[in-house]
């Protein structure tokens, strides 16, 4: 095989679909045949210039394939493969790619510095391959330009794949001197200063040390500071990218070199080309995210041990910031409405205001309404846009206060352009800003005409698809605010003809341009929430409507693949509608009785919907069922037979796994639904739970629901959850030792585990009130001292958030509750029933105080029985 490799390579990027399809075929035989000689004929073509580009590119893109993956199950299965390769083997491919960094083809190198990096990220971490670094360094001394580009561009690669651990400082501070050198303006190769650049943004997470060192990072600022001068474009816009880099890594090393910056920043703005300007702008946006992090952790309440204080760079910057990015706003294009993914100056302008509102507050009004009057009744359409966006822009951070005799103004003149400005971009600006307004600007301060907005909003639904759009939006937000309790809403007047403009958007014959169809069904949601009283005999006649809708995607016949594409998003956004109408009118009385005749036909719909396996629309129809078996009740049993199937499939589905997630909450409603209706099923659902749960390919986001719902089980079937009890304990137990080892983790791990202490606590609530006053009681007894040892070291770990906490207390009352006398010696014993329950009755949360107190008067009632 490995004689014909370059043939192989070269069939496999044919355009006859045979000839390339027996390629990939017989190259994944040769790698499960004989992966050393794959890997090493993969590596030889690669490195040897003698063979065409293609089939070199493809042997580097195999490789790199083979030693990473998005799974991170399936990765830890090829870094433990090559791991385990013939030492010899490995030596030669490494040879090969290191190699392959001097060919004279820029796309052989290119994908071999992505190898490397590949292969450094899986062994370094193993203490193999020591010498990597300094062969790359001493690879940079060479003359050949090309060479230096390729090992720059290495580096960078590396520095991604590699966490900082794994590097030791005197290779950090090699690896920042050669990238430093070869940024240099007295580097004369661009390929070269671009790759350095490059892998300066890379590296940076490596240099906390050289950062904190006054003249190294002096040093490391000029460098970069000088490169967003270079005459080449794409050093230029890489120097910014590192710079907005550096502004959220190093954000409180910024301070004297911040004037600096501003220049630097200003001028690339106001004179640059566009995706440098755009970095120019989102270094100021990148400043902002930080600002505003710091305000929203600690409020105005700095001490000296905050971890970073707030420099307050922006409103030190407010009167140059400002008018820079007000300007900014004047350089729309033609057409930036119509293109969904469009990005440009105008834009990037407008969201850095926001943020700037966001971080300053009223501070930002006074500058930026002199703008707004000056522009708004311009004849040029650039000049009302600008004015429009700046005012929808600030809107979100300062106070009510401040802006609302503004907006009690604007209002009026904004519905009139609304009506009558013969600018689409206008147009579609102010619907914008409208919706703007009643998304941050709800209360009574706020003069909104109701009846006159929405009889403006109804128009402008009719008008093209991007302003449409807008106006669904605006409406969206007008009927969140509308949401109040009992029969008086200002929605209520026109609630049929909210309705029915609604359905006509969803049949426009554009509705799939601009997100228009989607806009409007989740607008028409929104409206059904806020329903009240008086308008839910509407949201009833909309059930057939809606269900017919459904019902004509499902006959559909022979479409094509972009037609089928389309079908799906609607099948989904139809599921999701009922699924809001089933909420609305299944919880009041008054329509609950009415909308159960419509059960039958649609649970039929969604059954059919789920035969047509669309991952989308699956999760749709599967929330749509969890709320028809809550409105149902135990009147869903009947629907069992038919479901299982379709419950069993949305609990196997480890690739969509959100399907999974959803599946999992579905079987929490049917047990609150069914109580112990549900036992029949029970074997083949826990069967499949107990398998995610022991699964390595389910993504770890599913697992905490999946302990939940093994509390929702027992709960329904109470003591007939003893033949689970040898499965189930022992994985909750181990789940919950592993919940306490997390060390040093970051934010996102830590909330993770939280969520998962909380999925086992509830788990265990569920467990034991499930048995409470049951003969079988004693059947837990021997999984008290471990359920009190985890919530003693969750006490002890003191990182709880209020959410575990509230559970935790709820647990020790629950078995205090459930156990009672038998358990008095392990509780009394425990730290949970003394310390940690004095702190929860101390807590300033009402609710955990609540479950203490519950839980002090059970453990008093345990201890002392």
């Amino acid at each position: 095989m490995a004689v014909e490799i370059t043939q192989v390579l070269l069939n496999a990027q044919s355009v006859d679909a045979s000839a390339r399809k027996y390629a990939e075929e017989s190259l994944n035989q040769f790698q499960d045949q004989n992966l050393p000689s794959f890997f090493l004929a993969l590596s030889g073509e690669l490195a040897n210039n003698d063979k065409p580009v293609d089939s070199r590119k493809l042997a580097g893109l195999i490789l790199k394939n083979t030693l990473d993956a998005k799974e991170q199950h399936r990765k830890n299965d090829l870094i433990q493969r090559w791991l385990s390769l013939d030492l010899f083997v490995k030596a030669q491919v490494k040879g090969c790619l290191l190699q392959t960094l001097s060919s004279p083809v820029s796309d052989a190198r290119s994908t071999a510095s992505q190898v490397i990096a590949k292969v450094a990220g899986i062994e370094l971490p193993h203490k193999q391959w020591p010498e990597l670094i300094g062969t790359l360094l001493s690879n940079i001394q060479q003359q050949q330009s090309h060479v230096k580009q390729a090992t720059l561009e290495t580096l960078g690669y590396l520095c991604e794949e590699v966490s900082p651990d794994f590097v030791d400082q005197d290779q950090v501070n090699n690896i920042l001197t050669a990238v430093v050198q070869g940024m240099n303006a007295s580097e004369v190769n661009n390929d070269v200063r671009l790759s350095a650049t490059r892998a300066l943004y890379n590296a940076l997470g490596f240099a906390q040390a050289n950062f904190s060192n006054d003249m190294e990072r002096d040093y490391l600022m000029r460098v970069v500071c000088e490169a967003t001068l270079s005459p080449e474009l794409k050093i230029r816009q890489a120097a910014f990218e590192c710079l907005v880099a550096i502004s959220s890594s190093y954000y409180d090393k910024l301070g004297s070199y911040i004037q600096d910056i501003f220049s630097i920043t200003a001028k690339a703005v106001k004179e640059d080309e566009e995706p440098v300007a755009l970095q120019a702008i989102e270094f100021w946006s990148s400043i902002c995210d930080e600002e505003i992090d710091i305000l929203d952790e600690y409020g105005s309440d700095f001490s000296a041990d905050s971890d970073t204080p707030c420099f307050y760079f922006i409103r030190q910057a407010l009167p140059a910031l400002v008018p820079m990015l007000l300007d900014t706003l004047l350089k729309q294009e033609e057409d930036q409405d119509l293109d969904e993914g469009a990005w440009n100056i105008a834009m990037a302008g407008g969201t850095c205001l926001g943020l700037v509102a966001r971080t300053v507050g009223d501070d930002i009004v006074p500058l930026v309404m002199p703008f707004i009057e000056e522009n708004i009744s311009k004849p040029d359409w650039r000049q009302r846009e600008a004015a429009t966006y700046a005012f929808g822009s600030i809107l979100e951070g300062p106070s009510p206060e401040k802006l609302t005799p503004t907006i009690n103004v604007a209002l009026n003149f904004m519905l009139t352009a609304l009506i009558n400005d013969p600018n689409n971009h206008v147009k579609d600006t102010t619907a914008w800003t409208v919706g703007r307004i009643f998304e941050f600007m709800h209360g009574p301060t706020v003069e909104i005409p109701v009846r006159t907005i929405l009889t403006v909003l109804l128009q402008c639904m009719k008008d093209v698809p991007n302003v449409a759009e807008k106006a669904c939006g605006a409406l969206y937000f007008l009927a969140r605010g509308c949401e109040v309790v009992g029969s008086a809403s200002p929605l209520s007047p026109l609630f049929a003809d909210i309705i029915q403009a609604l359905l006509n958007v969803t049949h426009r014959e554009d509705a799939g341009e601009s997100r228009l169809r989607t806009a409007a069904y989740e607008t028409l949601n929104e409206v059904v929430r806020c329903a009240t009283d008086e308008t839910t005999p509407i949201v009833l006649q909309l059930v057939p409507v809606i269900m017919v809708e459904l019902h004509r995607t499902l006959e559909a016949q022979k479409l094509t693949s972009d037609e089928r594409e389309k079908q799906n998003e609607l099948q989904g956004l139809l599921c999701g509608c009922l699924q809001v109408i089933i909420q609305k009118l299944g919880s009041a009385e008054p329509t609950k009785y009415t909308f159960m005749q419509y059960t039958d036909q649609m649970m039929d719909l969604f059954l059919r919907v789920f035969a047509c396996r669309n991952a989308t629309v699956h999760e749709e129809a599967m929330l749509a069922i969890g709320a028809l078996a809550y409105a149902a009740g135990h009147n869903f049993l009947k629907y069992m037979q038919g479901f299982y199937p379709y419950l069993e499939m949305g609990l196997q589905n480890f690739e969509e796994y959100q399907v999974c997630a959803i599946t999992v909450g579905v079987v929490g409603d049917l047990c609150r639904a069914l109580d112990d209706k549900i036992l029949p099923f029970c074997d083949g659902i826990m069967t499949h739970l107990l398998k995610d749960l022991s699964s390595n390919q389910l993504h770890r986001s599913v697992k905490p629901p999946i302990f939940s719902c093994f509390g929702d089980i027992a709960l329904a079937i109470g003591e007939n959850f003893e033949k689970y009890l040898i499965y189930a304990m022992p994985m909750l137990q181990s789940a919950a030792e592993l919940s306490t080892l997390v060390a040093e983790a970051d934010d996102e791990m830590i909330e993770y585990t939280n969520q998962l202490r909380n999925g086992i606590l509830e788990a265990h609530s569920g467990i034991l009130q499930g048995f409470k006053n049951s003969p079988k009681t004693q059947l837990l007894m021997p999984y008290a001292s471990s359920i009190l040892q985890f919530l003693d070291s969750l006490y002890n770990e003191k990182d709880m958030d209020d959410m575990v906490m509230k559970a935790a207390v709820g647990v020790l009352g629950d078995l205090a509750d459930t156990l009672g006398a038998n358990a008095g010696p392990l509780i009394s014993q425990s730290v949970s029933s003394k310390d940690f329950l004095e702190e929860c009755l101390a807590s300033d949360e009402h609710l955990i105080k609540e479950s203490a107190q519950w839980a002090k008067f059970a453990v008093s009632r345990a201890i002392s029985g």
